[in-house]
């Protein structure tokens, strides 16, 4: 399958001011396979360095950390020369061996020729515990689930992509096609080994079995990589979720974690599924103004899965409410599509900042709130195609904003007069460029 981030990297590897890139992502996302199908395409060799086997490796970064010496070691661990500018240099699990990120810093000083890309699912939560890091040394980029416009690729739909990404907005002939793949993707998500699954069999029986499997090994992972005080209080989160999201105000209540919770109890936890990818928070703002950051509210917040199928799967949803209209669009309270969108939004963010909402009184509720740092923009999700806009209306009556956004399963219509963009759910990948034109 084809992950758009790939393109980045690519521009990385050309770029003439290129540091050690570090790619982050939760597990299972597919971050190892991205870079080794990287290195095959673009490179003549790849020297992969899996620092889990760290007592194989331990010796080599425990004294001299001089690139000439690490190159030379390297070497003869792969059994061939690692040549600059034609070999990929893969540090995997990197998180394991804290003196190899240090390295990185002199690599980036005295050897920016060597090509070096460094995956760790859990390097998040290693650099809040205090694990030393070359601050200003590296690139970064965040791989996450298979965006919905990668899931249409991945069943051979690139000149439906095409055309949609050409500008073409009239899409009435394809609706029923894209609605379709918009609705299996709310089954399948975008977790790499449950969409080969899907490919390989169209299964949905089989779907599920894997994301079961992908939940279970998460929960294991809080017992493996968590310090041992803070394991029961991350399972509580994590299992609070689906509960928190079914709420007609998806605000996070901690009393739905644990009776009598509070929340200096769990603040900890939820910044750790933050920090291992495996969460997604979005924050109210006071007031949507720039810098959106100043009007945070930190008490007041949503928090969302990595991926749809995922929430489906814990929730237990039946694949078979995929065969049921647009009933699947609707479940607990649109909870499956306010997922997908704040999941579509992180395929942004290194040019718009999306994890933002907007709330006055207990009745008034803006889904997301997004800035490109010059203007803010309001977007509401609808669940299906009855348009209730009481909340964006008092939003645009109050604030004025260039443009509101809303998302449904409505046909795309720019209104330049009442300032009101309606993006298809299934066409939501073109955001950044709608936007674009409007700068």
């Amino acid at each position: 399958m084809e992950r758009l981030l790939i393109h980045q990297l690519l521009k990385w590897k050309e770029s003439t001011h290129r540091k050690p890139l570090v790619l982050e992502g939760a597990r299972q996302v597919g971050k190892t396979w991205l870079l080794r199908e990287f290195g095959k395409k673009y490179f003549k060799d790849v020297c992969y360095i899996n620092f889990e086997q760290k007592d194989r490796l331990e010796s080599i970064f425990a004294g001299d950390l001089s690139p000439q010496f690490i190159i030379e070691q390297l070497s003869i661990y792969h059994g061939k020369p690692i040549k600059p500018q034609t070999t990929l240099i893969v540090f995997d699990e990197v998180q394991e061996m804290p003196r190899a990120l240090t390295s990185l810093k002199y690599f980036c000083e005295e050897a920016p020729e060597y090509a070096i890309c460094c995956a760790g699912s859990l390097l998040g939560i290693a650099l809040h515990e205090g694990t030393s890091f070359p601050v200003g040394k590296t690139d970064f980029l965040h791989l996450y689930p298979l965006t919905f416009k990668e899931f249409l690729l991945a069943n051979g739909e690139q000149m439906l992509v095409d055309y949609i990404q050409q500008g073409n907005r009239n899409v009435k002939a394809f609706e029923p096609r894209l609605i379709d793949y918009l609705k299996r993707y709310m089954i399948v998500g975008g977790m790499p080994a449950v969409v080969n699954e899907w490919l390989d069999t169209k299964d949905f029986t089989k779907v599920e079995k894997i994301q079961k499997q992908l939940i279970a090994a998460y929960q294991k992972d809080f017992s493996k990589h968590a310090p041992h005080q803070m394991v029961e209080k991350i399972r509580y989160v994590w299992n609070s979720i689906t509960s928190q999201l079914a709420k007609e105000n998806k605000k996070f209540v901690y009393g739905l974690v644990r009776e009598g919770a509070r929340a200096r109890e769990y603040e900890d936890a939820i910044m750790w599924l933050c920090d291992a990818g495996e969460t997604i928070r979005t924050h109210n703002v006071s007031k949507p103004d720039v810098p959106i950051s100043a009007y945070v509210d930190l008490k007041s917040f949503k928090v969302f899965l990595l991926d749809v199928g995922l929430l489906r799967a814990m929730s237990g949803v039946s694949p078979k409410v995929i065969l049921d209209g647009s009933r699947i669009f609707e479940e607990f309270k649109g909870a499956l599509t306010e997922q997908f969108v704040c999941q579509e939004l992180q395929q942004f963010s290194d040019t718009l900042q999306t994890n933002y909402y907007w709330t006055s009184s207990a009745t008034s509720e803006i889904d997301f709130i997004i800035s490109d740092g010059l203007d803010v923009y309001p977007l509401e999700v609808k669940a299906g195609v009855t348009m209730n806009a009481k909340s964006l209306k008092l939003y645009v009556e109050k604030y004025s904003p260039k443009w509101a956004i809303r998302t449904s399963l409505l046909p795309y219509e720019r209104n330049a007069e009442a300032k009101m963009l309606n993006i298809p759910l299934y066409m939501l990948f073109v955001l950044g460029k709608e936007l674009e034109t409007e700068s």
